[in-house]
């Protein structure tokens, strides 16, 4: 099968090329001897890549710390069950899915994947692979950000840093449909996209002054540094800053600061799914491109706007 591999950490993007690795071996799967209890194969239709996984110590070494190069990247994905392993459950052969895959097995960014099947939900017919792929990591990791470290109810006030960016515009979007209050934050040219996803209000980073929108219940980080710091004495009594960034540089007064890893969880990809069908949850796609030409499309020419998606197949 077609893959992208990377075996060069100091290389970064530009260490990815485009080689022949072998298809999972979908008999060893299905053996009791052999097998991994509980995956699936799934034939990649759609692959999603975040921007500093080549940074994460997952990507290059395993559970045990041990080189695990050449390494698969990418972990979002979006396609169709081929095979399942002993003990695999809640998916059938043939079945549309989409979700995430663990950090330190070979990713997405290949023609075939083998994933724990509980980190898949069933993918709608009528939502495209692509879509599938972009919204799974940005729409999981703002829905946890959100709801299960932020605690966001109805009628409260959250500061989205990025507002315009591939998790900031999902943040705004959720938080908008659970009624809260969204300050979108970012550099100039982002006020409209953000607006666009559901900002009420935006700020912009450089040129307008934070603290000029008072006191919020939650704040989404996804910058960190003096930003966050500055978010951080914005926080009510009783609210929270949620961050993605790594350990908080920063505490609010009376409050609590959580930083999280996203996981894959099949029953919010499904309340995602059915939000995407609906017309109510939109992705923040910028390009897709085909799995022949991803290294370039990882190493543009000029920055890009938006999720990159590679479409594996037609």
């Amino acid at each position: 099968m077609k893959a992208i591999v990377v075996t060069d950490r100091a290389a970064g993007t530009a260490g990815m090329t485009l080689v022949e690795r072998p298809e999972p071996d979908v008999a060893m799967l299905a053996s009791l001897e052999g097998a991994n209890y509980g995956d699936v194969v799934v034939e990649v239709h759609a692959s999603g890549f975040t921007g500093n996984e080549l940074e994460w110590p997952s990507t290059w070494v395993d559970r045990r710390g041990r080189d695990r190069t050449p390494s698969i990247p990418g972990h979002e994905v979006a396609g169709v069950v081929s095979a399942l392993s002993y003990g695999a459950t809640g998916l059938s052969v043939g079945q549309r899915v989409f979700g995430l895959t663990d950090w330190t097995r070979d990713g997405t960014l290949a023609e075939y994947v083998v994933v724990e099947a509980r980190n898949l939900a069933p993918l709608p017919g009528d939502v495209d692979f692509t879509v599938g792929a972009g919204v799974a990591m940005a729409g999981l990791t703002a829905w946890q950000g959100l709801f299960d470290h932020g605690r966001l109810q109805e009628g409260q006030s959250v500061l989205v840093h990025g507002a315009a960016g591939v998790v900031g515009s999902m943040a705004t979007q959720l938080a908008r449909h659970a009624g809260a209050h969204v300050i979108g934050t970012g550099r100039a040219g982002g006020r409209q996209t953000a607006v666009d996803f559901g900002a009420h209000e935006y700020v912009d980073l450089d040129n307008d002054t934070l603290e000029d929108v008072g006191g919020v219940d939650l704040v989404f980080d996804v910058i960190g540094g003096d930003v966050q710091k500055r978010s951080a004495r914005l926080v009510r009594a009783g609210g929270t800053l949620v961050t993605v960034t790594g350990p908080p540089e920063a505490r609010p007064a009376d409050g609590l600061a959580i930083d999280f890893v996203v996981v894959s969880d099949r029953a919010q990809l499904g309340e995602i799914a059915r939000l995407v069908r609906d017309g109510r949850l939109r992705t923040n796609i910028g390009t897709v491109s085909a799995l022949d030409d991803a290294v370039a499309a990882f190493n543009p020419a000029q920055r890009t706007k938006g999720k990159t998606v590679i479409r594996v197949r037609p």
